[in-house]
């Protein structure tokens, strides 16, 4: 049976942007405003502050690893950050490495931080089924994942860019799996915490082709009608029918741009009885028609 987590972060299509390693020395900060691009560090030696948005600062110390799916707007920074109006000192020191804060200054941390982009068009509507900061304590593997990304991405040898993508999935599973359970935000890793929901995600999941109902899915989790509808909504954060929709969207897009397929069969593969109402489906939920998008995508790779 598939598996949702594999398979979300299979669609992503996680690449990978830039590894480095950072030193912290004395009073600084760094502020970042990216386009909702996966930032991911591990902290080596020392502690510092994370800080998302307008939230309160998270502290981050010695063995911790976070990943942030969708990094908008955050900023690290010592402990005790700068004064206000205090020129924000940084200087790269060696290949990939580089140096926080003034240069005389002890060192307070030093971590690995990583930057990287989803190629799936549909990465907003899956990373909205994921945590917005993933924070874990002691993993000494999601430590290990992240040195390789970083001696990997710094080698420069044949094969680079399939074993950083690979890697790169490898992280996110791991960090993802990591932090499930019902403590989870609502969303994809708490719904497959819940042994009930998850039968039905792994349902929808390996068979989307097939005309689900929620009194279906209902019967599959043993379930009744309304105590499955609202527990699905509870966990995952939409309706049933709404995350099927997405899903199957999703898998479109993604057969769409390998364009391996013929629109009637992308059609079948996605649960629609004919091209004709895939089409209509397609056009109301991408906002162009799937021959079009098909189209563009192939003149993009090419």
């Amino acid at each position: 049976m598939t598996d949702p987590l594999a398979h979300v972060v299979s669609l992503l299509a996680p690449d990978a942007g830039f590894s480095k390693l950072v030193t912290g020395a004395g009073a600084w900060r760094v502020r970042r405003s990216e386009e909702a691009r996966p930032f991911y560090a591990a902290i080596l030696e020392g502690s510092c502050h994370l800080t998302l948005g307008a939230g309160p600062p998270t502290l981050l110390e010695q063995g911790d690893f976070i990943l942030v799916p969708a990094a908008c707007d955050f900023a690290t920074s010592s402990l005790e950050p700068p004064a206000p109006g205090a020129p924000l000192l940084h200087a790269e020191v060696g290949p990939g490495a580089f140096w926080l804060g003034p240069r005389e200054a002890e060192p307070n941390v030093r971590m690995l931080v990583g930057h990287s982009s989803f190629g799936s068009d549909d990465a907003a509507l899956l990373v909205s089924l994921l945590p917005g900061l993933v924070h874990i304590r002691g993993n000494g593997r999601l430590t290990r994942l992240v040195e390789l990304l970083n001696e990997e991405t710094h080698a420069r040898r044949p094969g680079r860019d399939v074993v950083l993508r690979h890697l790169l999935e490898v992280l996110m599973i791991e960090a993802l799996r990591s932090t499930s359970g019902p403590a989870a935000p609502p969303g994809l890793l708490r719904g497959l915490a819940d042994e009930r929901i998850a039968q039905a995600l792994r349902q929808m999941h390996d068979d989307p082709a097939r005309a689900w109902t929620v009194a279906e899915l209902a019967k599959e989790t043993a379930l009744s009608r309304s105590t499955f509808f609202d527990r699905f909504r509870r966990e995952v954060g939409l309706a049933p029918m709404d995350y099927l929709a997405g899903w199957r969207m999703a898998l479109a897009r993604d057969l769409l741009r390998q364009g391996k397929v013929a629109l009637g069969q992308v059609a079948q593969r996605v649960g629609y009885g004919s091209a004709s109402s895939f089409s209509v489906a397609f056009a109301r939920h991408v906002g162009t028609p799937p021959m079009a998008y098909a189209r563009r995508h192939r003149s993009v790779a090419c």
